[in-house]
């Protein structure tokens, strides 16, 4: 059936707008009412009990007006806020009402004084608006409403649509039972259930179809939108714990969100990825090129951590799935426990502690030292390492530094030609390196062995850098005088897995199991981030801060379509692109171009007028890995 033959039938509370209207007047009409809270708490009981027909409608509509105190002036104010309520999926799909107004009807069991000027303002006329009408007194009090209307009534709705006599098919979308209804008597093709707003159990059990918005109606029946999909398809899947903070921004984008407390195996990992479009992930998750083979909608992986070497990022960058990482924010946090750590073993805590709960009273200086006038190293100069080297020195410590990047000092840092060269020179030695394969053991018992006698050694920054059987023994013979660690080469992937490690049981050595970034502040700052940046890589195609793609910083779009396309960095790609957009005649409004060993990534902007078969037509240039549409 063709679309001019087709009816869309709207209900308007939680529906056209994100509340309900009656609740909405008694907020205004009860401002000053002594029993405004009781008043209100009933007025949404009553209007929960005849939205689920557990309550007959022109009862629930009596006894709310009669708890009102509402007049005619309420009626104005309150218009202001249902347009300001206008649920967010039909607002910025303004388009579709305006196109299909004579195809649209607003049906409802609220007042048309109310309705009529809301939908107005989306294209709809007041002939396509049944509702019911208030009854006045001379004072212009809301005292009742007029009872010969069928809109009273729980079927009232299949009523009124009966008497239309619409010719087609009738789609109808609401949120109640009364909605329901028109299904039920047969006059409705199809029942749709709005769950934006407000989700009705009862009501969402007996729908033919479920709509988080209406893009997701828009995107069903192939209808222009303002989105090029539906952010309720988007889903993303939370693993080991992430804090609530990037669930709370996914919600708030409208994606489907699922968490899960702990790690996965790679066989659980894949069948969790089944049509999962973003994946957040810590360190102890691992993505390999199998799991990348097996998850075909993936489109990009949050790291909610510093480190990536838990991703295979060349498997991800060959399959077009982009990476992002927090590579500043849980700095502090790492930075606070280098130093607590560094305090407590010149202090020799750990060993009075634990001497002191076995109730053995052992007060004595012998090998404690202050830290002011000391020596400290620190090996990687980047994030971490400098604001290390900040603190540090405010504490009275002299620093040191070994980078092989070129780094420019902070405060009276000092930098040193070589590893040989700091670890001569310094009482304390903490290492803060990334995860690249040159650091694989960067500490073995050569490195060790150089130290000064006596030495404290730190890592909080990758399990791999150190050996630590050469640590242990470097311990043992008391070359050095303690350890504190929190990367380990190799880790549980959850809670419930056992540990081991050679160093378990000596004493002066503190293990943490890798929480120098579990930090309630840091934490909700990755997660802040990181869920910032998926989310503005699908929306708008960012890839500026990614770990494996060509970083592209993009403006707002505008009255355009954007087409994002990935491909492997070989000549002639973006000739091949430009040729197709030429060929169709189709005006570029921008195209913004960034490449790296591996791969191109090409975001071109242009006009919204072109034809479906350029989509086709730009997947199939040779070299392409991934393509999409942003509207």
């Amino acid at each position: 059936m063709t679309r001019d033959r087709r009816y869309y039938v709207f209900d308007f509370d939680s529906t056209l707008v994100s509340v309900e209207s009656l609740p909405e007047l008694a907020r205004l009409s009860l401002k000053s009412h002594p029993e405004r809270t009781e008043r209100l708490h009933e007025v949404e009981r009553l209007t929960e009990l005849t939205a689920t027909g557990g309550m007959s409608m022109a009862e629930g509509i009596a006894l709310r007006i009669e708890l009102l105190d509402a007049q005619r002036k309420h009626i104005d104010a309150l218009v202001r806020v249902l347009k300001r309520a206008i649920s967010p999926s039909v607002k910025r799909n303004k388009a579709f009402f305006k196109k299909y107004k004579n195809q649209i009807y607003v049906l409802s069991n609220g007042f048309r004084e109310l309705i009529i000027p809301v939908v107005e303002s989306l294209g709809i006329s007041e002939a396509h608006v049944f509702a019911n009408t208030f009854l006045f007194d001379a004072k212009d009090n809301i005292v009742g409403f007029d009872s010969r209307s069928p809109l009273i009534h729980q079927d009232g709705k299949a009523r009124v649509l009966r008497q239309l006599q619409l010719d087609g098919e009738i789609y109808v979308i609401g949120d109640g039972y009364s909605d329901v209804k028109m299904r039920e008597a047969g006059l409705a093709t199809r029942f749709y259930a709005f769950t934006e707003s407000a989700r009705r159990e009862p009501v969402v059990e007996i729908a033919d179809h479920v709509l988080p918005s209406l893009d997701e109606f828009l995107y069903i029946h192939d209808f222009p939108m303002s989105i090029s999909y539906p952010k309720t398809r988007i889903r993303v899947l939370l693993v080991e714990d992430i804090h609530a903070t990037a669930q709370k921004h996914f919600d708030k984008e409208g994606y489907e969100v699922r968490k899960l407390p702990a790690g996965l195996s790679e066989d659980e990992l894949i069948r969790e990825l089944d049509g999962v479009t973003l994946l957040g992930i810590r360190s102890g998750t691992r993505i390999t090129r199998c799991l990348l083979e097996s998850a075909s909608k993936l489109k990009a992986i949050g790291a909610f951590c510093i480190g990536t070497n838990q991703i295979d990022l060349d498997a991800c960058s060959e399959h077009g799935v982009i990476v992002f990482n927090a590579p500043y924010a849980n700095t502090r946090s790492v930075v606070e426990l280098a130093i607590g750590e560094i305090i407590m073993l010149a202090r020799k805590v750990l060993e009075k502690s634990s001497a002191t709960h076995r109730g053995v009273w052992n007060k004595s200086a012998a090998g404690a030292f202050e830290i002011r006038g000391k020596k400290l190293g620190i090996v990687g100069y980047g994030n971490i390492g400098s604001q290390l080297s900040v603190l540090a020195e405010a504490m009275g410590l002299d620093v040191y530094y070994y980078d092989i990047v070129e780094r420019l000092p902070l405060g009276n840092a000092t930098k040193c030609r070589s590893l040989k060269d700091l670890l001569k020179r310094v009482d304390i030695v903490t290492i803060h390196v990334d995860g690249r394969a040159h650091n694989h053991e960067l500490f073995g018992e050569r490195e060790l062995r150089m130290m000064k006698k006596g030495a404290l050694f730190l890592n909080l920054s990758r399990g791999f850098v150190v050996d630590v059987s050469a640590l242990a023994k470097a311990l043992r013979s008391g070359h050095l005088a303690g350890a504190g660690l929190d990367v380990f080469p190799e880790e549980p992937a959850g809670n419930d897995r056992p540990f081991s490690s050679p160093l378990q049981g000596l004493e002066n050595v503190i293990l943490t199991p890798h929480i120098a970034g579990s930090t309630r502040e840091a934490q909700e700052n990755i997660a802040a981030f990181v869920s910032g940046e998926l989310i503005s890589f699908i929306n708008s195609g960012n890839s500026f801060g990614s770990v494996n793609f060509p970083g592209v910083q993009l403006p707002d779009l505008r009255r355009a379509h954007r087409f994002i396309h990935i491909h492997r960095n070989e000549p002639g790609v973006l000739a091949a692109i430009n040729q197709v957009m030429a060929e169709h005649k189709i005006n570029i409004l921008g195209q913004y171009l960034k490449t790296n060993e591996r791969m191109g990534y090409v975001i071109t902007d242009v006009s919204k007028k072109y034809q479906a078969r350029v989509i086709e037509e730009l997947k199939k240039v040779p070299h392409t890995i991934h393509f999409r549409v942003l509207y």
